[in-house]
């Protein structure tokens, strides 16, 4: 009986292993052309990392070094290179460009075919305010999905504050604004809307936190914005404008779109491919975080799931022959 490995992870034979290098590159020379310096952090940080004030991550795996302190597998790289910029770039000039290459680990549910261990490549850039250094991570994330040789992607682009600002606004309280968040995040829609018929709302508040979650569309939804849904038609229309056309023509703007990892403030985004069934990345503005390592800069990265590029590359390239 052949030995198993754990569920959620796998063993990279050279064929594909081959195939894996050769995309990597090709990121790595788009980051590398927009002045993008790889970073490499351990893959072992000290809990107190991820678990200060201001900070939220996935969570990991646990384990115990000779002094008995608390170790944990980063869940991703975004809050290992905010703690390096604190660090290492206290007084370093502005903004700051990093992109890596690196393994995360995350717990998984069962069942679900979930990976435990997975293969990122991804940048941070640090300093840059949005809306331009939003329209400048958008722009280097089209061009190494294009390097690689994927034409079918999509970028879907929502606003992380437009939905919590609907709920304070109707002053939902804490915890029903917490499940209400969760069913979001996990794009579970009959769950939002189990969630919003509990909150005994006037039928035209109700009816406003069902309708938002599926706006979504190309910069014609932004057209006509009122009340509280302007402010954030604004900021999706000045990062369009900023967008060179072949970003542009991309982007699906989507007001429903909410990241779980609670760093985010407020563009976030994720890329989409109708050849793989899950977003084949992730990302946003997180400008908060960097305070939590003591300098404060608005900020803003990606991830993309190498593997998840890899399969849909291959399911396009089989389909155009």
């Amino acid at each position: 009986m052949a030995d198993r490995i754990p569920s959620g992870t796998r063993d990279v034979l050279p064929d594909e292993m081959r195939e894996l290098r050769d995309l990597t590159e090709r990121m790595r020379a788009v980051f590398d052309k927009a002045g993008y310096g790889e970073v490499y952090t351990p893959a072992l940080e000290y809990e107190r990392t991820f678990t200060r004030d201001g900070v939220t991550s996935n969570g990991s795996y646990r384990l115990f070094d000779e002094d008995g302190n608390v170790m944990v597998l980063r869940a991703d790289m975004t809050v290992p290179i905010a703690r390096l910029v604190g660090n290492r770039y206290a007084t370093a000039e502005l903004p700051l460009r990093f992109c890596y290459f690196a393994h995360a680990y995350r717990k998984v549910r069962r069942q679900r075919g979930q990976s435990r261990e997975f293969l990122q490549a991804g940048v941070e850039l640090i300093g840059a305010p949005g809306p331009a250094g939003t329209a400048e991570a958008l722009t280097v994330l089209s061009d190494a999905l294009e390097a690689v040789g994927l034409r079918r992607f999509r970028i879907g682009v929502g606003d992380q504050a437009l939905y919590p600002e609907l709920l304070d606004q109707l002053d939902v309280d804490a915890d029903a604004r917490q499940l209400l968040l969760t069913e979001l995040a996990a794009g579970d829609f009959v769950g939002v809307e189990r969630e919003v018929r509990r909150l005994n709302l006037q039928g035209a508040e109700a009816q406003l936190l069902l309708t938002v979650p599926r706006m979504r569309g190309g910069p014609e939804i932004l057209d006509d914005l009122t009340g509280p849904l302007a402010h954030a038609g604004t900021g999706m229309r000045a990062l369009l404008e900023l967008l060179p056309e072949r970003v542009a023509e991309r982007v699906i703007f989507d007001f429903g779109l909410v990241r779980e990892l609670g760093y985010y403030t407020a563009a976030v985004f994720e890329v989409y491919d109708p050849a793989h069934g899950l977003p084949l990345g992730s990302g946003g503005r997180y400008d908060d975080l960097l305070g939590a390592f003591g300098r404060d800069l608005p900020a803003v990265g990606f991830a993309l799931e190498v593997e998840r590029v890899h399969i849909a590359l291959a399911a396009e390239e089989r389909e155009r022959g």
